[in-house]
């Protein structure tokens, strides 16, 4: 107990010597150890790392999950260490509305027969959505949280207790000058009525030979703790390159995710394009309106009436010509390059070649065709295949 006690009492002067001395060095009444300044450039980068990191946490948090009561309900379970209940998307809670009116509208009626396409499509895109936030939190979310509430609460922990050598240095320093200054008057100033004690220079003395042993002290440990914390500081472009190849795995999940969207609305316009065509003879077949169309050519009317499709063959060919025999076309001289096909896809017709995700296809183009579809062959199969899923490699 009594050994508490004078711990006790040891602390709350090393406290009161802090606060005396931080409270000068506001005022301008004593000095305060700059540090150099390339540990003054690391703590700036430091701090702006930390801000910027927690800023583009909650977006994309926010981005992941709209709902904020949600995201609160998250929280809560993640501080609790119980497993998140999975939650049902917008596009799978759509999609089961839409299955449910087709089944009681009538499945078999053409509204009824769209809705459950409709229907099956939005699943699919409620469930890659479910795959890209699961995807999105684990590969970029949680090494961010993991850097604020692990590497940031240390390097803080670090800081403060370089304030604190800080302060116990310099009140070292302050209280050394005020002994130099109190031996310096003892032996200059003469006492001839013999006032003061015998041992008064002594004493002085041996207060500035204490003073400076503490203050040797209190300096090794400052510069202990300033190579500490400068280590941790550095530490930050460790960080920086984790935090790069994070970005990098959430920019591939979502293009992952994008890329599975517009696959599956291309096949769900495909498939309305040819159901609309045999209930609208005329309008949805046939048409040959680019797939995104430019807004400023596009009237309000046409937009009404014409669901835009991928281009047929046919619409490849010049006017007044026949569609392209692609059994006759030789591949030209010069020009034919390596492909990898990203994504899966499905020939429409006989003039298209079916593609499977990763294999090599050599592709090439013809005068007159579509930019935005090239001729792909396959060992001794050819075909027309669509740009935007593939990847030119020479």
């Amino acid at each position: 107990m009594d050994f508490n006690m004078k711990k006790l009492a040891s602390d709350a002067g090393i406290f009161f010597t802090r606060a005396v001395q931080f409270t000068e060095e506001k005022f301008g009444q004593a000095e305060k150890t700059e540090l150099d300044a390339h540990f003054e450039n690391l703590l700036a980068r430091a701090d702006s790392t930390k801000n910027w990191t927690e800023k583009i946490l909650r977006q994309t948090e926010v981005l992941l999950q709209p709902n904020p009561s949600a995201r609160v309900e998250e929280f809560l379970y993640e501080k609790l260490d119980r497993k998140v209940p999975s939650r049902v998307t917008n596009g799978e809670l759509l999609a089961q509305y839409m299955a449910e009116a087709a089944n009681e509208l009538g499945p078999t009626t053409p509204y009824g027969k769209t809705l459950i396409k409709v229907s099956e499509a939005e699943k699919r895109l409620g469930a890659a959505e479910r795959d890209f936030i699961h995807t999105a939190s684990v590969s970029f979310l949680t090494p961010l949280r993991n850097f604020l509430e692990g590497d940031w609460k240390t390097i803080s922990k670090e800081r403060r207790l370089l304030q604190n050598r800080r302060l116990d240095l310099d009140a070292c320093k302050a209280r050394l000058k005020r002994a130099k200054a109190a031996e310096a008057k003892a032996t200059t100033v003469p006492d001839f009525q013999e006032t003061r004690p015998r041992n008064y220079i002594l004493s002085a003395s041996a207060s500035a030979v204490s003073a400076e042993q503490e203050l040797r002290v209190a300096q090794t440990e400052f510069d202990r703790q300033a190579e500490v914390t400068r280590l941790l500081l550095e530490g930050i472009s460790s960080t920086h390159v984790n935090h790069l190849r994070c970005l990098h795995e959430f920019v591939k999940s979502q293009t992952t995710y994008y890329a599975q969207c517009y696959r599956h609305m291309l096949d769900l316009q495909k498939q309305l394009g040819s159901s609309q065509g045999a209930i609208f003879p005329g309008t949805f077949v046939g048409t040959t309106e680019p797939a995104s169309p430019p807004l400023s050519s596009t009237s309000p009317t046409t937009t009404a009436a014409t669901m835009p499709v991928v281009p047929s063959v046919a619409s490849l060919a010049p006017p007044g010509e026949a569609a392209l025999c692609l059994e006759e076309v030789a591949p030209p001289a010069s020009g034919t390059r390596k492909a990898r096909v990203l994504y899966d896809y499905e020939a429409a017709d006989s003039s298209e070649l079916a593609l499977l995700a990763d294999e090599l296809i050599t592709v090439y183009s013809l005068p007159g065709m579509d930019p935005d579809w090239l001729i792909g062959e396959r060992g001794n199969k050819k075909g027309k295949v669509p740009v935007t899923y593939l990847e030119l490699l020479s």
